[in-house]
């Protein structure tokens, strides 16, 4: 492989805004196949959410927030059912598609399976306004128990409501006969379906109201679950506590800005101006905001930079000087000295020692 880049860092293009918030590859690769099944077209579903089914295989991954708004109304419209988030809630088990789901299931009660949900819910859906807080808040008011989606701007897509609720109104059901909902209030308007809240939530729905909640009737909060062994609810906390960590260290400046140099380190667009362009914040913000988290971003890529080089090399399938290209160096002997100055070996010293 011939490496014709120059490193640069001043000049790069604009690489265009990032998404900011994530959903787990697993929703998504649910509703895609839910639609599926109902007669959509994958490929047409696919290409209008400019989304690669195979990148949705791993259910641990994360897809943009956006592209999972396009997906699900392009599904609505390729099935000809306007009501298709609903019936994606009442059809689809939670526990199929998300690792939050399995936690709620392997959960004691209700009442822990509803602390699981706020506390890993970031890992399923990352909403507006909420970040590291609850997006639940459980309320006794006089007329009853009510839970309470906290999301901002929540009609710019009231299909993740649908959705939500669907599954609070639904899932309960194979626990007992009591009905879980009450009442739902909710922000949006009646969208023409308003029969088939009622049907689904089992409750009489209030539409344009100052809330998205539901209430609930209270001897849920005791109402035991359990539908795994114990030592699953250990093994499902475990993973989930992982990638929570992943997704929260992809949430800092310095993560943000690892994940867009990685794919871009062979391209020469690995300058600080073109990432803070990306992240929508000018070079001084970006220099300031990695300062406060003790890096500056040529360390950072210099670090990024040996992290990959190794990752590169101890895999042994691709050359000294793929690896030079791979991460960004336009001179195999300069690559080499930078790797010498990381581990004290040269880049074939060093595979040879591992």
């Amino acid at each position: 492989m011939t490496a014709q880049l120059k490193v640069m860092t001043d000049g790069c293009r604009a690489l265009g805004p990032a998404p900011q918030l994530t959903i787990e590859a697993g929703i998504a690769r649910g509703l895609l196949k839910f639609a599926v099944a109902r007669g959509a077209s994958p490929a047409a579903l696919a290409g209008r959410a400019g989304l690669d089914p195979a990148d949705l295989d791993d259910p641990d991954r994360r897809v943009p927030f956006e592209r999972y708004v396009v997906l699900m109304r392009a599904a609505k419209a390729l099935t000809g059912d306007p009501a298709l988030a609903l019936h994606y809630a009442e059809h689809v088990d939670f526990s199929e598609i998300s690792v939050v789901g399995l936690l709620t299931l392997a959960s004691e009660t209700m009442l822990e399976a509803f602390a699981q949900m706020n506390r890993y819910g970031r890992l399923a859906v990352e909403v507006e306004g909420v970040g590291a807080g609850d997006r639940f808040e459980v309320t006794r008011e006089r007329d009853g128990l009510w839970v309470t989606d906290r999301r901002q701007n929540p009609n710019a897509f009231p299909e993740l409501t649908e959705t939500t609720f669907g599954r609070m109104a639904w899932g309960p059901r194979q626990f007992g006969k009591t009905p879980f909902v009450l009442e739902a209030q909710v922000t949006h308007d009646d969208p023409g379906y308003g029969a088939e809240y009622a049907r689904i939530f089992g409750a009489p729905v209030t539409f344009g109201a100052a809330r998205n909640a539901l209430r609930i009737d209270p001897a849920w909060s005791s109402h035991r679950v359990a539908a795994m062994p114990r030592y699953v609810f250990g093994v499902l906390s475990e993973r989930a506590d992982g990638l929570l960590k992943t997704l929260e260290a992809a949430k800092s400046t310095r993560g943000r800005v690892e994940s867009l140099l990685m794919p871009r380190l062979h391209t020469g667009e690995a300058c600080m101006d073109a990432v803070a362009r990306r992240m929508g914040v000018s070079r001084q913000t970006l220099f300031r905001r990695l300062k406060a988290e003790g890096v500056t971003f040529e360390g950072l890529l210099d670090d990024l930079r040996r992290r990959l080089s190794e990752h590169y090399l101890s895999g042994r399938k691709v050359s000294v000087n793929e690896t030079a290209y791979l991460v960004g160096f336009s001179d195999p002997a300069a690559f080499s000295r930078a790797f010498k100055r990381w581990t004290g070996l040269s880049p074939r010293e060093w595979r040879q020692a591992v």
